[in-house]
């Protein structure tokens, strides 16, 4: 189910989780939250951001499905400086091992920071990718600090 790679990180944290089955055509966010009645603000996408100097360094983002990166303002004044892009879909794939509907901010190289929108310690328990296409994991947000290279900061905006 989890990708073993996934699996193991979670477990290392010593928290509560649960591993959710997910249909491989609906791991996507909008159709997984419909299809397993899931709302949307308890979703949260695994997004990698490029930051595009030499050397090329990237940073994961977490953030929940109501809301998107504030790359322009927010992400750049953090990451302090202005040369970012999200990550094409192959340089995410390769970068994090991860299938692309189920990267997650688990497992990750040691090298790439992990910025968790404050928005998403709001919620009492989440839903992130499972590292691949058929499985998600609900957790307590707050578990997501134990992480190495992770941190909470204000790095979204609302959708709309």
């Amino acid at each position: 189910m989890l990708d073993p790679k996934v699996l193991d990180a979670v477990t290392a944290l010593g928290v509560p989780y649960e591993a959710l089955a997910c249909d491989p055509s609906l791991a996507d966010t909008a159709a997984f939250c419909e299809h397993y009645g899931v709302e949307i603000p308890d979703a949260c996408n695994a997004i990698v951001v490029a930051v595009k100097t030499e050397p090329r360094s990237y940073i994961a983002c977490l953030v929940r499905a109501d809301t998107k990166i504030d790359v322009n303002r927010k992400l750049s004044a953090i990451a302090g400086t202005k040369k970012l892009s999200f990550a094409q879909a192959e340089e995410t794939a390769t970068l994090t091992g991860q299938m692309i509907g189920g990267v997650t901010i688990f497992a990750l190289p040691d090298n790439i920071p992990i910025l968790i929108d404050e928005r998403v310690m709001e919620r009492q328990s989440i839903v992130v990718g499972g590292g691949n296409r058929s499985s998600k994991i609900r957790i307590d947000p707050h578990a997501l600090e134990r992480l190495p290279n992770a941190r909470v900061a204000d790095i979204s905006i609302p959708r709309g």
